[in-house]
């Protein structure tokens, strides 16, 4: 028999996981039907919800022998919750999925198909369109891999989902990357192995609300962009060369300008401006190398990724 382990990170999703349990449970029993020697474990993980996430998970856990969960001590964030899921599960394969049923359960033969009998070590999937977000947040997202994809060797396919199905070996290879800033889309690709990627429309949520605001969505593009290249650190370097270029072909002309024409420069406006210009890309580079020095502050610290105050 082969184990196949769910994983599901899950933050105040009360309201979507009885749809998303249900929709589950068909697709596990279709599945069980075509693949009879496969058996399911699925395992929550309750990122610190303040909503009743980590009690529905329990009642769906005493009705059902193969729900096992994990609760963080509060907040940590998605990374660490799909860090947890993978370390915890048990599989011979591992699935990871969204309770808002943006992931559709649909897909699973496929994708498990996809690495059993053909070959692959992972099966990923992505999004071709993005119906129902917003077009200001759509043409940002396609903005951001289109920059990160130019600046990194690792390449983050765009509009993936952290839906994928992976082998063991994949799963143990993601697990020895420990570092604390975590960029899962990123680390997919680092650390190699086939990969068949499978398409499908945007699904909109069954239930609740996003957590990713602009501003979340923005810090993490921000981690993604420091974890997988240090192209920022050296337009930095080029914008100074640039810099002490332009003053010093200024300050020649100024000089020519004064002995031939005897016209001294004049105007303290534009040189308040100036002055400010120059400050301002000064401290844009100060700040570059101050979220990498943060990260690497960070990363010294050794903290744990999460901390799980209940675990059945």
């Amino acid at each position: 028999m082969k184990l196949l382990s769910v994983i599901i990170p899950c933050y105040n999703e009360e309201k979507a996981i009885p749809y998303f349990y249900e929709e589950l449970n068909k697709e596990t029993a279709i599945f069980a039907e075509k693949f009879p020697d496969v058996v399911f474990e699925i395992l929550f993980v309750d990122d610190g919800s303040s909503d009743h996430t980590l009690a529905v998970i329990k009642q769906l856990h005493d009705s059902d022998h193969r729900i096992r969960y994990v609760s963080f001590s509060r907040n940590f964030g998605k990374e660490a919750a799909i860090y947890a899921g993978l370390e915890k599960s048990k599989g011979d394969y591992a699935v990871l999925m969204d309770a808002d049923l943006q992931d559709p359960p649909a897909l699973l033969q496929e994708m498990y198909i996809a690495i059993t009998e053909e070959g692959y070590d992972s099966a990923a999937t992505r999004r071709t369109t993005r119906k129902g977000e917003p077009p200001i947040r759509s043409f940002l997202a396609r903005c951001f891999y289109k920059l990160i994809n130019r600046m990194s060797k690792t390449e983050v396919v765009d509009g993936a989902r952290d839906y994928r199905i992976m082998k063991r070996q994949m799963i143990n290879a993601i697990l020895e990357m420990k570092e604390y800033n975590r960029f899962t889309k990123g680390i997919y690709s680092w650390v190699g192995f086939r990969t068949k990627w499978i398409e499908y429309e945007n699904q909109e949520r069954v239930a609740g609300e996003t957590k990713w605001s602009f501003w979340k969505l923005f810090l993490y593009s921000l981690e993604g962009i420091i974890a997988f290249t240090t192209t920022p650190l050296s337009f930095a370097t080029a914008l100074g060369i640039l810099f002490c270029l332009a003053a010093f072909v200024l300050i020649i002309f100024i000089i020519i300008r004064t002995l031939t024409l005897g016209d001294p420069t004049s105007g303290w406006p534009s040189m308040v401006c100036i002055m400010v210009f120059i400050g301002g890309i000064q401290l844009f580079c100060m700040g570059i190398i101050g979220q990498y020095l943060s990260r690497t502050y960070l990363e010294t610290k050794h903290r744990p990724i999460y901390i799980a105050k209940e675990e059945i």
